[in-house]
C-alpha cells in the first residue's frame, strides 16, 4: 500500500471521504457507486474518470506482469506468488474489507472493475488473487469486531490466502448434504469432515468452515461457519489438483480430523453457517462474472486481431460473414454480460441483497465466456488447437465459470424461484 504516493494528488478535491492509504487503488475507495445519482439525473450507463482510470490501471497491471508469465504457470501449475505479492502491494486484493480493519472498502462496483482487468491477462491467476475473497466475505458479513480485527486485519497486512470450505466429495450445489460436521465439548469444538476443491487450499493461512452441527436440524438452522487456522493439527491437505484450466490456482482436498476449534472462532450463532455462506456468495458472485467477461474479453479481442490478419481465399478471414458474425455475437454478449454484473454490483452497493442479478450475472457471463472462448478457437481453426497460440487455454479456463459458485443450472433455479415469488407479489 505504498505506491505511486504521488497519483494521489490527482483525485478529485471536492470528494468528502478522507483518502488515508497510499496504494495505486486507494483512492478509489470513497468511489462506492456508480458516479451518477439517478434520483438526481436519472438513467446513467458511465463510469467516473476515476473508476475508467482504475480499469486502466488494472490492465495494464494484467498486460505487463500476468500475461507474460500465464503460460508457465499454465503449464507447471506453480503457484503465481510473485504476482500476488505485487497485486496485494498494488491494492488489488481485499478490495471489500472495511477500512477499520486495514482494507479499501472500495465498493462491488470498482471491486468487479478490478476482477474484470485482472481475469483479462489470466483468470488461474485472477482466481488466485480473488479467490480469498470468498473466504472473507462471511467473516465481513458475521463475524465479531475481533475476529475480523485478527483474520481480515492479517490478510491486509501482508500477501495472505484464505480459502473458503464449503463443497465436498459428496456435495457441492446441494449445501444440504454437507456432512462435516462439529461437536462442541465445553468452550471447543471439534471438527471431522472432508472438503472438496477447495481454492487456495495449499497455501492458506485460514479456512472458513461450514460443518454441521445439528443432525436433525432443517438446512437453515443445521449449520454453523467457523474460522479455522490452516496449521490446526488434524487437517490434512491432499495433492492439487490436476484441472482442465485456470491450473495456476490452488485446487485441493482438506481432511478434518478431530479439529479442534475454540468457540471463539465460532462465527455468529450455532445455526447460522447457511446464512452466513449464501450472504457471502452476493458479494462474490459478481465479481466471478466479472472474471468470465474479462475472459471472454480478451477471447474476442484476439479473435478480432487475428480475423484481420487471417486470409483465405483472397481476403482477410474478417471479411467472411460466418467469420465476422461471430465475433459481432461475441461484443453483444460481454456488453449484455458486463451491464449484468455491473448492475449485481451497483444493487450491492446501494445496501440491497443483489441475489436474483448476481445469479443472472453468473449465469449468462459463464455461458457466454463458454460460448466466446470456443468460438474463438474455431475463428483461429487449426491454429486455435495450438498451445502456442492464447485461445485454447482461455477455453479450458472458461469451462469452470459454469460450474463453481454455483452451476450456471443452479443459478437458474435460484433465478426462477425469485421470480415466482415476485409474481405471487404483483411485481410483474
Amino acid at each position: 500500500f505504498f505506491f505511486i504516493k504521488s497519483m494521489m494528488m490527482l483525485l478529485n478535491r471536492s470528494l468528502s471521504l478522507s483518502l488515508r492509504s497510499v496504494s495505486t487503488v486507494q483512492r478509489y475507495s470513497a468511489l462506492r457507486f456508480m458516479t451518477t445519482d439517478a434520483e438526481e439525473n436519472g438513467l446513467n450507463f458511465a463510469l467516473s474518470d476515476e473508476q475508467k482510470e482504475l480499469a486502466e490501471v488494472c490492465r495494464k497491471f494484467a498486460i505487463n506482469e500476468i500475461v507474460p508469465v500465464a503460460a508457465h504457470h499454465d503449464q507447471t501449475g506453480e503457484y503465481p506468488w510473485e504476482i500476488i505479492k505485487k497485486a496485494h502491494e498494488m491494492g488489488f486484493m481485499n478490495g471489500h474489507i472495511p477500512e477499520e480493519y486495514g482494507g479499501l472498502q472500495l465498493g462491488s462496483v470498482n471491486c468487479v472493475t478490478i476482477c474484470e482487468n485482472l481475469a483479462y491477462g489470466c483468470s488461474g491467476i485472477s482466481t488466485a488473487l480473488e479467490g480469498p475473497s470468498l473466504a472473507e466475505a462471511p467473516v465481513i458479513v458475521g463475524a465479531s469486531h475481533e475476529q475480523k480485527l485478527s483474520y481480515l486485519g492479517r490478510m491486509t497486512e501482508e500477501p495472505l490466502i484464505a480459502a473458503y470450505c464449503v463443497t465436498e466429495p459428496g456435495c457441492g450445489s446441494d449445501v444440504a448434504g454437507i456432512q462435516t460436521n462439529a461437536v462442541k465439548k465445553g468452550n471447543e469444538w471439534v471438527l471431522n469432515g472432508n472438503k472438496a476443491w477447495i481454492t487456495g487450499a495449499g497455501h492458506a493461512n485460514w479456512f472458513f468452515v461450514l460443518a454441521r452441527t445439528d443432525k436433525e436440524a432443517k438446512p437453515g438452522k443445521a449449520f454453523t461457519g467457523f474460522i479455522v487456522d490452516a496449521d490446526s493439527e488434524g487437517i490434512i491437505l491432499g495433492k492439487k489438483e490436476p484441472n482442465l484450466g485456470q491450473r495456476a490456482s490452488d485446487t485441493r482436498t482438506v481432511t478434518f480430523e478431530n479439529v479442534v476449534v475454540s468457540d471463539e472462532n465460532r462465527i455468529a450463532g450455532v445455526g447460522e453457517g447457511f446464512q452466513l455462506a449464501m450472504k457471502a456468495f452476493d458479494i462474490t458472485r459478481p465479481e466471478v462474472a466479472a472474471a468470465a467477461v474479462g475472459v471472454a474479453q480478451r477471447a474476442m479481442e484476439e479473435s478480432l486481431k487475428y480475423s484481420m490478419e487471417r486470409k483465405t481465399f483472397g481476403t482477410e478471414i474478417l471479411n467472411h460473414q460466418a467469420v465476422a458474425f461471430m465475433i459481432a455475437d461475441m461484443k453483444i454478449g460481454i456488453e449484455a454480460s458486463r451491464w449484468l454484473v455491473l448492475r449485481s454490483a451497483w444493487e450491492l452497493d446501494q445496501g440491497r441483497r443483489p441475489t436474483f442479478f448476481a445469479s443472472m450475472a453468473k449465469a449468462f457471463a459463464a455461458d457466454h465466456t463458454m460460448k466466446t472462448t470456443t468460438d474463438a478457437v474455431q475463428v483461429f481453426g487449426g491454429n486455435g488447437y495450438s498451445s502456442d497460440y492464447p485461445v485454447e487455454k482461455l477455453m479450458r479456463d472458461s469451462k469452470i465459470f459454469q460450474i463453481y459458485e454455483g452451476t450456471s443450472q443452479i443459478q437458474r433455479v435460484i433465478i426462477s424461484r425469485a421470480m415466482a415469488e415476485m409474481a405471487k407479489k404483483g411485481m410483474f
